[in-house]
């Protein structure tokens, strides 16, 4: 790497310790490393300090192979054990589905002009899983649930969303561990979107998801004392109520209903949780499972959308493209306008 004047300039020492883990993980797939001397392990279950051969913790006896606990240990090193693993996974999985969407609307030549920043919105969105009443509950394609979290109308879109999750995201996964930290931005995201689905409404967008961990902070700053935990939660009440006075203003297009319904989630979910991470080897088992019940549910989720994509879709039933682009909003989107351009919610 070199600097304006032609220098060679040194990576930080958290770069050089990823490319480290990086390359080690590369020595390891290939039957490279025989230069690394072995040494001891750590239980990634209850942090005990095991042998160089051992495969099972003489402590919690969890299986240091084969394990959830195991996995996601391994798993959460590629992106580095104290990055926010999760978060940045998350902010990925967004950026590349927006790829996605583009090219989606390429395809049907409706990716020209400005329709990368604010226009992604339409019938090829439906086809990737945005989330809609109909077929969700009589077609029972709960997957949207999930998959519409991941999709966006646009660049201002995303913008302001994955600046929200970088800004929330990695102190809520530090704060709770990355397995359920991953399971709240699930849980919260695809119950939002169930409100939204039950009162008709075609959404898209992280922010259900995000306004969970909104809830998540209420729930924290309501049950710790302090001047410090008071001032954030008038903060974040503000930011809510602006927000929704928004919303219901119709001066933005936002689905208030998605919002609400993550938001309550969040709440709900951060009074159940300990706002801690997990401190033994029962409560980190427990956290692996909800992970990994989240990150199944996902990758089930795409799947499905992937099945399903060239099912019949109400706009091409109707004979036309429903016009939803003018629907988007920096926060969300919301359903085909019945009428004009204007958007009910």
């Amino acid at each position: 790497m070199r600097g304006s004047q032609g220098g060679e300039l040194a990576l930080s020492y958290v770069w050089q310790q990823r490319l480290e883990r990086w390359k080690s993980m590369l020595r390891g797939l290939f039957g490279g490393g025989g230069e690394q001397q072995p040494r001891p392990q750590i239980c990634p279950a209850c942090g005990s300090l095991v042998g160089i051969s051992a495969t099972k913790c003489h402590v919690c006896g969890t299986n240091l192979r084969f394990s959830l606990a195991a996995l996601s240990k391994k798993f959460s090193g590629v992106f580095g054990e104290h990055d926010a693993p999760v978060t940045s996974i998350l902010l990925i999985m967004n950026f590349l589905m927006l790829g996605v969407s583009w090219l989606a609307f390429a395809a049907v030549g409706k990716g020209g002009g400005l329709t990368i920043l604010y226009g992604l919105s339409g019938e090829p969105q439906y086809r990737l899983g945005a989330s809609y009443g109909p077929p969700i509950f009589f077609l029972n394609e709960w997957w949207r649930l999930v998959t519409a979290m991941f999709l966006h109308g646009g660049l201002i879109h995303i913008g302001f969303n994955m600046m929200a999750l970088m800004q929330f995201g990695p102190a809520i996964e530090e704060l709770y561990g990355s397995a359920r930290y991953l399971f709240i931005y699930v849980f919260t995201g695809a119950f939002g979107f169930l409100v939204s689905a039950f009162t008709g409404h075609f959404s898209l967008g992280a922010s259900g998801a995000l306004l969970g961990l909104v809830g998540v902070m209420l729930a924290v700053t309501s049950k710790r004392g302090g001047s410090y935990m008071r001032d954030l939660r008038s903060r974040l009440i503000s930011s809510v109520v602006i927000l929704f006075v928004l919303g219901f203003s119709g001066f933005m297009a936002m689905d208030n209903w998605a919002h609400g319904g993550g938001l309550a989630a969040g709440f709900v979910l951060g009074k159940f949780f300990a706002d801690r991470q997990p401190n033994n080897a029962n409560e980190r088992r427990r956290a692996y499972v909800l992970g990994w019940l989240a990150g199944l549910v996902v990758v089930a989720s795409f799947v499905l959308m992937i099945v399903h994509y060239r099912d019949p879709t109400p706009f091409s039933q109707q004979g036309s493209s429903l016009e939803v682009g003018r629907c988007v909003s920096a926060v969300s989107a919301t359903r085909p306008p019945s009428g004009g351009n204007s958007c009910t919610l």
